[in-house]
């Protein structure tokens, strides 16, 4: 303490000089399903709305894979700006389609029937593979036992 009053100052709580300053962190950017949380939309339309509010979006992915279709896109959305598109959303300042919304009839009902056609088309899928691998044992096991 006597060093500080000796330099010339007087509160010791002041910072060292050689310090440098902290840098103000950037807010992280948010992912589709946090944007999802906050506005009532729809996942799969998050971008689109996103683009309908004029929120800037960060978009990784999507590059061609040639032969075998193009990679996943991910989007990232500025938090400052979802925060103020939901205002938007919810003053009614933004107009986003019936079928986008989570809130409306006509979204509840294309959610439903999308999540209804994934789970048949699963269930296929399972169905066709599990009835392929049990041919494949029958056979083996038929070849087996034939002299």
């Amino acid at each position: 303490m006597e060093e500080l009053l000796h330099r010339g100052g007087s509160m010791a709580h002041t910072p060292d000089p050689a310090v440098p300053e902290p840098v103000e962190k950037e807010e992280p950017w948010l992912g589709v399903g946090a944007v999802a949380r906050l506005w009532p939309v729809r996942e799969d339309w998050v971008p689109r709305v996103a683009h309908l509010a004029d929120v800037r979006v960060r978009r990784s992915g999507g590059e061609s894979r040639g032969t075998y279709g193009a990679a996943p896109t991910v989007y990232h959305f500025h938090p400052g700006d979802v925060r103020r598109a939901a205002e938007d959303i919810a003053g009614g300042r933004v107009e986003i389609p019936t079928v986008y919304r989570t809130d409306t009839p006509d979204g509840r009902r294309a959610k439903f029937w999308s999540t209804l056609r994934n789970r048949v088309l699963v269930t296929l899928f399972m169905t066709v593979l599990l009835a392929s691998v049990l041919m494949l044992l029958f056979v083996a096991g038929f070849l087996l036992t034939v002299e």
